[in-house]
């Protein structure tokens, strides 16, 4: 009986624990990505408290919330939704029980009004602007919801004439300044004071357009449909934080165009669907992420289904420590960033199920808690922050603060949670970099793929480095070119023995020869090919380094120039990149050559070739090497020994042809023009075979399976017994 007890005692405390542990669940996933795109699972940092609908209120059944467009907070955490269908706004106390609505007022000529379709609403220390985007107007109230006054469109030359005012947003700065958007307006953010003061326009979308269809639509369509008018994409919400900075977002630009630059990891704002504005409207957002701040970066997955359509952001909320919030309307997902366009969770998904968004609509912080309004489920969603929620934020706040010590310990707590999360890896290198650990924290950067910060933590490092090893380096420098002077004085006693021996030379002589060809072109072209100073053997050898430099240059350029790169070629993707381009060159010369009354047979185009990218391993070998002790700002280095290696190779090829061919200088311009466009057409035929080709192979592919089925249907026919034949 006793042994019944313990195991009924001990299941019942099992299922309490899976209950509690089913419970915790939320109905979607929290994710990051990694520098691949990869999704990389995270803890919940929100997960659903609450849902405020018309009931969880306190309203009444005459007048229940049917289409929800906007949420505010103010600094005492009441919240204020705007509410269309009945024209109106709910004010909520901090625990989300109505206080008042605004329905109906009295305005300056004393005359009951009310508002038309609302849209927006912004709250101040001092009053609550109301977007009647109906009656084209912005509303002030006070905290109570006392009428203040009414500022309407503003009056400018600037408007061109018949423009239409809609106000769907706005936000105020410290001034009194407000920041309208415009449904109706492309120029840019409306500047206005609330005494309706025109300020101007701020922030104006760059022009996109094709420039085909630009010059056709104005060129050759004669119908007005065919006049088609290219202005700017519109602002479509805006909030701001404490320090005046405007965020705003903007959902009309062209999908492929958003994906594009989301793909190339661009650092631009000009495709970006969110951006942030200083007061003179110029973006100063960081996107120093894996990717720029724009939603959803996998917009599918693997098998194709899902929605292929990139996030439409269509609302950003800022949240406390630097982080900031946007919404996408195409998923209903949240996505929140920290000070530099990290992100650092994603969460939320479409459904019914408690905590998912039937519709997503607006989002805004308050306290500990986001707000999202479900317009689809006529409700406020309620999301509380979990403890790992709280960490992270702890971590940023330290940061923030400079409290390295505290930050390190957070960030390593947030590690032992996620040890998938770049940002803390960041975190953790900051904090150890701020101590003058700075090796220790370019492992931390580089765990991260942070470059950037990488290239700052080991300019330190090579610092420490030169002052502990002073006298060694200016040795091994010496020592080097000591040698290099060496292996060219070497060279020269075999180039000038060679000159003087009969018959064949060996392959070192001819190798040796390269170096003379290197630095007299002229002279060293007519001795390769009258004195036969070079072979088809030596040219192979050429070629074969230049091939293993520029798989070197692959595995072996320093981890500041190759970032997530590093060590990703091959040796056939090498020997692709060297050979073809050199073929091109020999074959589309030779046979450009041959009609062009050209002296040199392919043999000695191609030996010519190799010969002139002798230096180009040397150089590319150099530059590969010195990139492992360069910072990202010295870059210049080896863009000039790269520029140096293939302006030095050019010069070569360009004296190789003059002199293999016996053209003038004139003749032989033209020649390498009509050699490059030759390699062109080349390009182009075996492009056009290679498809021809793949078509012919799977029509006859085709063939034979039609062939082969009918074969066996025809064979299983004749031998099917007599007997089974109805």
């Amino acid at each position: 009986m006793k042994k019944l007890i313990k195991i009924l005692t001990f299941t019942f405390i099992c299922a309490m624990i899976f209950a509690n542990v089913i419970s915790a669940v939320t109905p979607y996933s929290t994710y990051t990505y990694s520098i691949n795109g990869d999704v990389l699972e995270s803890p919940d940092a929100y997960v659903p408290d609450a849902i405020v609908d018309s009931e969880y209120i306190g309203l009444d059944e005459d007048s229940l919330i049917d289409a929800l467009a906007d949420v505010e907070v103010d600094d005492k955490n009441n919240v204020y939704l705007v509410e269309t269908t009945q024209n109106r706004v709910i004010v909520l106390d901090r625990y989300y029980k109505l206080k008042y609505q605004i329905t109906e007022f009295v305005n300056e000529q004393m005359i009951p009004d009310k508002f038309n379709n609302p849209q927006g609403v912004f709250v101040s220390s001092e009053y609550i602007y109301v977007c009647d985007a109906g009656n084209a107007r912005i509303v002030m109230f006070d905290l109570d919801g006392n009428y203040v006054k009414t500022v309407l469109a503003p009056e400018s030359n600037l408007f061109d004439e018949g423009d239409i005012y809609t106000p769907v947003a706005v936000a105020v700065d410290d001034y009194g300044r407000m920041f309208v958007v415009s449904s109706t307006t492309n120029q840019g953010i409306i500047v206005m004071g609330d005494d309706g003061e025109f300020f101007g326009f701020i922030g104006a979308q760059k022009v996109t357009y094709n420039a085909i269809d630009l010059i056709w639509n104005t060129y050759f369509k004669k119908n007005a449909e065919g006049l088609v008018k290219y202005v700017p994409t519109e602002y479509n919400n805006i909030t701001i934080d404490e320090k005046n900075f405007i965020y705003v977002t903007i959902s009309s630009i062209d999908p492929a165009d958003q994906q594009s630059a989301i793909t190339s990891k661009s650092k631009s704002g000009d495709y970006a669907p969110v951006k942030k504005l200083n007061a003179s409207g110029t973006d100063v957002m960081r996107r120093n992420g894996f990717y720029p701040p724009s939603g959803e970066v996998k917009v599918s997955d693997e098998e194709g289904y899902g929605n292929t359509n990139p996030s439409k952001i269509i609302d950003v909320a800022v949240g406390p420590e630097g982080t900031w919030s946007i919404i996408d309307e195409e998923r209903s997902k949240i996505f929140t960033y920290d000070e530099d366009g990290n992100l650092l969770f994603a969460f939320g998904d479409n459904g019914v199920q408690s905590g998912n968004i039937s519709s997503i609509e607006a989002i805004v912080y308050q306290g500990d808690k986001m707000l999202v309004i479900d317009k689809g489920n006529k409700s406020l969603a309620v999301y509380r922050r979990t403890q790992y929620g709280d960490v992270l934020l702890q971590a940023l706040s330290n940061q923030n603060n400079r409290l390295y010590d505290k930050s390190l310990e957070d960030w390593r707590e947030i590690l032992k949670r996620n040890n998938n999360f770049d940002v803390a890896y960041i975190g953790i290198g900051q904090a150890l970099f701020r101590h003058g650990q700075y090796e220790e924290a370019g492992k931390y950067f580089k765990t991260a793929y942070d470059v950037s910060k990488y290239s700052e933590a080991y300019a330190e490092t090579r610092k420490e480095w030169s002052n502990k090893y002073f006298w060694t380096i200016p040795v091994v420098i010496v020592a080097v070119c000591v040698l290099v002077v060496k292996v060219f004085g070497i060279s020269g006693k075999i180039n000038k023995k060679a000159q003087l021996k009969v018959g064949r030379r060996t392959l070192v002589e001819e190798i040796s020869y390269a170096t003379h060809v290197s630095f007299h072109p002229f002279d060293g072209f007519w001795d390769l090919k009258h004195e036969q100073r070079g072979s088809p053997r030596a040219a192979f050898v050429f070629l074969g380094l230049t091939i293993l430099a520029f798989f070197y240059q692959s595995i072996g350029t320093g981890y500041i120039f190759s970032g997530t790169s590093s060590a990703s070629g091959t040796i056939f993707s090498a020997i692709i990149s060297v050979v073809m381009p050199v073929m091109l060159f020999v074959v589309a010369n030779w046979c450009l050559t041959t009609l062009l009354e050209g002296e040199g047979s392919f043999r000695d185009v191609f030996v010519a070739t190799c010969y002139g990218i002798a230096p180009l391993p040397l150089l590319i070998i150099l530059s590969t090497a010195v990139s492992n002790f360069l910072t990202a700002n010295e870059s210049a280095v080896i863009t000039l020994i790269n520029t140096i290696a293939f302006i030095w190779v050019g010069i070569l090829l360009f004296f190789g042809v003059m002199v293999t061919h016996g053209y003038s200088f004139g003749k032989n311009v033209a020649t390498i023009l009509f050699t490059i466009i030759a390699m062109a057409f080349i390009m182009f035929l075996a492009v056009l075979f290679s498809s021809l080709m793949t078509k012919i192979v799977s029509f006859v592919y085709s063939i034979a399976e039609e062939i082969n089925y009918r074969i066996s249907v025809s064979y299983t026919h004749l031998t099917l017994p007599t007997n089974s034949l109805v």
